[in-house]
């Protein structure tokens, strides 16, 4: 259980620094797996199928995915 004890000012703004690192940090994750299986679609489409962009959109979607299912585990963790 939390303790409902009022925080000082430095302690707040600490706090608040704190989550927006957090959530920047989030952020900028999520870019880096969805790009990174982007690429990976690119190249599977470059080298396996001939130019059309059937693998680009799937490994779009599974990045879009496991991007998300990692914020969530993330914001969970931080919550408790």
């Amino acid at each position: 259980m939390q303790d409902n004890k009022p925080q000082s000012k430095g302690q707040k703004k600490s706090t608040q620094l704190k989550n927006v690192a957090i959530l920047s940090g989030i952020g900028i994750e999520m870019g880096a797996i969805i790009y990174g299986f982007v690429m990976l679609g690119k190249w599977l489409d470059n080298s396996y199928n001939d130019g059309e962009k059937m693998y680009i959109i799937i490994c779009t979607l599974l990045g879009v995915a496991a991007s998300l299912f990692i914020v969530v585990k993330q914001l969970n963790r931080i919550h408790k």
